[in-house]
């Protein structure tokens, strides 16, 4: 069998001019598409980089969730903003992380209150006694950081749409109450099994305590 090369060489001049030529044609094709691959590359990176942002209380606040979180489609119609965090451990990687943005009615005392009621412990210890909370001064706004974990009874119409609960054991919550001056509270909860909440602590804590005023 002849090789590649014993084929060209047998070539008439005019056929190794034509093939050089070709070549040569086809070069500005190929940088073309190398360059259209890096630019859609490079716009689906600032796309993504641009979802991360949202903006609370009428866009007077401004936040950014951390890289990876995927921004979806409210499940609830309450639910103004919505992420999807990904598991870090392949080992739960059927799992996933929910972070819901909605502002509400009632205290900051009533709401945390409302979500002790939504975990529970198995030795039967109160949830309220093992919760950690924290208020902080941040674009103007007090915040109140809550920290829960145990078993979490899931309403997943939301929890003013009734049906039944799915009991969740090992899960876990942190939320911020944003008392907003104009707006109202503006409540940020993410939620899900405990190695995802987590894996991703540090960037809820980093996403809330980086709030701005918007346009900032």
């Amino acid at each position: 069998m002849q090789s590649h090369s014993t084929r060209i060489s047998q070539c008439s001049p005019r056929q190794r001019r034509f093939c050089v030529a070709a070549a040569w044609t086809l070069l500005p094709c190929l940088a073309c598409l190398l360059w259209a691959a890096r630019a859609n590359s490079t716009a689906a990176a600032q796309v993504a980089e641009q979802t991360r942002a949202f903006t609370i209380a009428s866009d007077t606040l401004s936040l950014e969730a951390p890289a990876g979180w995927q921004r979806v489609q409210p499940k609830s119609g309450i639910v103004e903003t919505e992420f999807s965090i990904p598991a870090a451990d392949a080992g739960v990687a059927d799992q996933i992380g929910r972070m819901t943005v909605m502002g509400a009615g009632g205290s900051v005392t009533a709401n945390v209150d409302r979500w002790y009621g939504q975990f529970s412990q198995p030795d039967g210890s109160s949830t309220k006694e093992k919760a950690v909370t924290k208020t902080l001064k941040l674009a103007g706004c007090s915040v109140t950081l809550v920290d829960l974990s145990g078993t979490f009874k899931d309403m997943p119409g939301g929890p003013f749409a009734g049906g039944k609960s799915i009991d969740r054991p090992d899960y876990r919550m942190l939320a911020a109450i944003v008392e907003t001056p104009k707006a109202g509270n503006y409540f940020l909860k993410f939620y899900g099994p405990g190695k995802i909440v987590a894996a991703h602590a540090d960037g809820f804590r980093t996403m809330v305590e980086g709030m701005v005023a918007a346009g900032k």
